[in-house]
């Protein structure tokens, strides 16, 4: 609604900018010259056109149904051009280009649709009024404006009008598409923008959090795990010893993830079997007992070998996020199928597909974002971090979802490229 309220602002603004200046003109020609024609019954069009104008004022103050508004202003115009075409003699004035201006004001102000609807109406206006005037069904507004015109004559301005009204809307909807496309295009850069806006913030924060936290962290559960072997304790105190070394090792884990998504430092680079990574990073989560009886995993990672040049430990992160994201939107259990493709020898691909609740589009636009998380508990560093990775790589990853019907996650890699350093 507020892009409609703005665009007809503007055409309001316009049009009187326009009107101002046929009035302009009609002055200079008044005293000029003799030979035009009858400047009263155009200065009160023009005079009616202010009128509209300010009738259009007062709607756009107190209107809310701002595209009927739009349509009204659109259809008044093409009445109010039909009227001046007359008066300056039909097919023999040289006025109907002014249609153009409204067919314009259609598609920048509704859509495509509404410049072709103003096209057929200005071509039916203007067909009408010519056909009458050839006929003797419309009188000439002057009597020396009547002319010796030949049907065949009569017949080519009209189809040259028709033609030029229909090419003007075709070229103002490829214009107007191509600059939603360039909008769309930058509102897209922008968020990536900040998007790395935002990573480069976690980045400081990993920093600090590392140098702040870990160090400390790390002596307070090697206390733990000593005193737990060699004190005496009782189930109760061994399980609450149990969740201190549990929940120091979870923000171990959040610590690292800030610091792979601010830098992931110096990495080495070798020849791996992508699919013996994935299941040992599998293995390690049933270890956790993340991956438990309620999740049934299956693919033709299980028996295949594709071998990738990179690091092994990034695509561990990568496994162990995208895994632990798909168990997580299955909490009641589910299905989870990876694949790893290599039948392109330029690329390789990775394919998750789990059974689990699914994502809205705005849940999909915002998953990668630094911090966000759609599971109680969660960090949302994880998915971030596998962004990270895969644009190290120069790959893309693309994401399939709906609620209620699971998710898809697609990423590919080129093969034969190595992470930025």
């Amino acid at each position: 609604m507020r892009a409609y309220k703005k665009n007809i602002l503007a055409l309001i603004i316009g049009r009187l900018i326009a009107v101002t200046a046929l009035l302009v003109a009609a002055v200079v020609i008044q005293f000029s010259t003799v030979s035009f024609l009858p400047l009263m019954p155009f200065y009160v069009i023009l005079l009616g056109s202010y009128g509209l104008t300010l009738l259009y004022l007062v709607l756009y103050r107190f209107n809310r149904h701002f595209r009927f508004q739009a349509y009204f202003q659109i259809i008044c115009d093409l009445v109010l051009i039909t009227a001046l075409v007359y008066i300056s003699g039909g097919t023999g004035g040289n006025l109907f280009f002014l249609y153009i201006f409204s067919i314009i004001a259609a598609s920048l102000l509704l859509s495509g649709r509404a410049a072709y609807a103003a096209a057929s109406l200005a071509s039916i206006l203007f067909g009408a009024l010519a056909d009458g005037m050839y006929y003797g069904l419309i009188p000439y507004f002057r009597e020396d404006q009547v002319q010796d015109l030949s049907l065949g004559l009569v017949l080519y301005t009209i189809f040259l009008a028709w033609s030029l009204f229909f090419v003007i809307a075709f070229l103002v909807n490829h214009l107007a598409r191509n600059l939603n496309k360039t909008r769309d295009a930058l509102a897209n850069a922008e968020r990536e923008l900040e998007l790395k806006e935002r990573q480069a913030a976690a980045g400081r924060a990993s920093a600090l959090v590392a140098h702040e936290i870990r160090n400390p962290l790390a002596a307070i559960s090697g206390a733990i795990q000593v005193l737990k072997g060699e004190l005496g304790l009782d189930a109760e105190q061994a399980k609450l010893m149990d969740i201190v070394i549990s929940e120091s090792r979870r923000v171990s884990q959040s610590i690292d993830q800030f610091l792979n998504l601010a830098s992931p430092g110096k990495q080495e680079f070798r020849t791996f079997d992508v699919c013996a990574v994935l299941r040992e990073t599998l293995t390690m989560l049933r270890m956790s007992g993340e991956l438990n009886g309620r999740h049934a995993i299956h693919g033709n990672f299980e028996t295949a070998g594709v071998e990738f040049y990179g690091n092994p430990g990034q695509f561990k992160q990568i496994f162990w996020n995208l895994t632990r994201n798909a168990l997580q939107a299955m909490p009641g259990g589910g299905v989870l199928a990876i694949d790893v493709e290599a039948n392109d020898p330029s690329m390789i691909g990775l394919r998750f597909v789990d059974s689990g609740k699914g994502m809205t589009e705005a849940e999909i636009e915002k998953m990668f974002e630094p911090f966000y998380s759609r599971f109680e508990g969660g960090q949302g560093l994880g998915m971030a971090v596998v962004r990270k990775i895969v644009e190290d790589f120069e790959g893309r990853i693309q994401v399939s979802s709906r609620p209620d019907h699971g998710t898809e996650i697609e990423i590919r890699f080129p093969s034969g490229k190595r992470a930025k350093a």
